[in-house]
């Protein structure tokens, strides 16, 4: 079934929607897609029957999201579910935000970046302590635009309140705050997802509120610029040796365009080659821009030269990286470690498509809920914290303030992801 907007030729964005585990995530994803026409209530009602089965009604709509059959016994989210939906100016794919062990790494190794985010805070709960995870997490991970759905307002002891809900907005945009977004930008919007008010359908409920619905205010987000204007950017995602043409590498292009006969640099392998030809869904072309994802035969390079990890840029801009014996200074949240951790951890970095072992050298500030404390001994799960770092080998990594595209990383250890963090400083030999 499609909705009356379908039409994938329209600018395409990624949302994803965040916040605590029972605060309604799913259930508003559902109710979303039910009543902009994107699935049938026959739907609903089947995953409704289903989810009474197991004594848990009322969680239909989140099994729209929940496909995996282990989830829906325990009740909760882990996979990411890709779900497709439209609206008058734009075609969404829904980046389902389940806890952490993933989705981190794949927000932040480029499959799937989030143009706009949803948070959902339940009214009746306000912040809690994931509430300010993924606020934080969405900071770390470049989302620029920020909505907040503020939940279960039909729930007893909140009963549509006007009261209620400006103590949340309150509460909330002082999190936002905190986590570097400007709340005058963010919309909040009072909702039950369960009910769908203001969801889709404006609700009787706040004759208070005269903002926008949840899927209005979707529609209303920003299409982010391509940063086309800048300098070439593109991490090398494999490198081929094919017969009769040479070595190829491949990748997707963050910033600036690549143009064949034009002379680009490999770091950091520090290997410079001419860019012969460029390949895209098996047609050659003479430039390729942000979003592309291209193959393109170097001159004079063997395979073993270069390799995944590498991020190319032109001679005259070379990309910026960290020699092993030189550090950067990053921004991170912690999200969830066994341990407290302290100088001397050293776990693995993935940024773009570059995974280093990075050591933590000095622990400069941490943020938690008691505020700022300046050299802390160690860092446990929720804080955030600016901390000096030395990678193991060289390693590509760009600034924030230039390049925000390449400035992000992921910590993982133990399978999996522990923190999320951004680069704020290089500090060159």
């Amino acid at each position: 079934m499609g909705s009356q907007w379908e039409d994938k030729s329209k600018p395409h964005l990624n949302i994803v929607f965040v916040g605590h585990v029972d605060h309604g995530k799913s259930t508003t994803v559902g109710r979303l897609l039910l009543d902009s026409g994107h699935i049938e209530q026959h739907e609903i009602d089947k995953f409704e029957k289903e989810a009474q089965e197991r004594g848990k009604a009322g969680f239909g709509f989140a099994y729209v999201m929940d496909g995996l059959k282990e989830e829906r016994e325990r009740g909760i989210t882990i996979d990411v579910a890709h779900k497709e939906f439209f609206t008058p100016t734009y075609y969404w794919t829904v980046i389902d935000a389940p806890g952490h062990r993933d989705f981190v790494k794949n927000m932040i190794t480029g499959t799937s970046q989030a143009d706009a985010a949803v948070l959902c805070v339940a009214a009746n709960d306000g912040v809690n302590a994931q509430t300010k995870e993924h606020t934080f997490l969405a900071r770390v991970l470049g989302v620029k635009q920020l909505i907040v759905n503020v939940n279960k307002m039909d729930i007893s002891g909140v009963s549509w309140s006007e009261d209620r809900y400006n103590e949340v907005v309150t509460e909330v945009s002082n999190l936002l705050k905190m986590a570097g977004f400007n709340p005058a930008d963010v919309s909040f919007i009072p909702c039950s997802a369960f009910d769908g008010d203001n969801v889709f359908n404006k609700s009787d409920n706040t004759p208070w509120y005269s903002g926008p619905t949840l899927f209005e205010a979707i529609d209303a987000i920003d299409m982010p610029p391509k940063p086309t204007d800048k300098p070439l950017r593109l991490p090398i995602q494999d490198v081929y040796k094919i017969s009769g043409i040479g070595t190829v590498p491949v990748g997707k292009i963050e910033t600036g365009v690549l143009h064949t006969g034009r002379t680009v640099m490999f770091n950091p392998s520090q290997k410079s080659a001419e860019v012969k030809s460029i390949e895209m869904h098996h047609t050659e072309v003479a430039k390729a821009e942000p979003g592309d994802n291209v193959g393109f035969n170097v001159r004079g390079l063997a395979a073993t030269d270069i390799r995944r990890g590498d991020v190319v840029g032109y001679t005259d801009n070379e990309p910026s990286f960290v020699r092993h014996d030189e550090t950067f200074v990053g921004n991170i949240q912690l999200m969830d470690i066994p341990k407290a951790i302290g100088a001397g951890y050293t776990p693995v970095f993935h940024a773009h498509t570059a995974q280093v072992a990075v050591r933590f050298v000095e622990l400069l500030e941490k943020t938690n809920k008691d505020g700022k404390t300046a050299n802390p001994d160690f860092l446990i799960t929720g804080d955030a914290a600016l901390v000096r770092f030395q990678p193991t080998k060289p390693m590509a990594i760009e600034q924030m303030d230039t390049f925000p595209e390449l400035s992000r990383f992921a910590i993982r250890d133990m399978g999996k992801t522990v923190a999320a963090g951004v680069c704020m400083k290089i500090e060159k030999k």
